[in-house]
């Protein structure tokens, strides 16, 4: 393994916790009333599709019990 022949300073770090900039940032603009509106309307949205598309397809994931079902299995069986 090589070393190597000069020393790294460290003391940057030890400066970036008191470093403090003369910079303020902008203030943050605030969100009108149609906006929020806008937003919690999109997000309704997103969810009663998710919900419905839930109870859409539940049934179509259930097992099947129709009646058609059960007489062609019992055809099959007594065959």
């Amino acid at each position: 393994m090589f070393r190597r022949r000069e020393s790294v300073p460290f003391s940057f770090v030890a400066e970036a916790d008191r470093f403090r900039s003369n910079v303020t940032p902008p203030p943050r603009e605030r969100v009108s009333l149609s906006e929020k509106a806008g937003r919690t309307l999109t997000g309704l949205a997103v969810v009663a599709g998710l919900a419905g598309s839930l109870l859409l397809g539940l049934p179509a994931l259930a097992p099947e019990q129709s009646p058609l079902h059960h007489q062609q299995a019992e055809a099959a069986q007594g065959r």
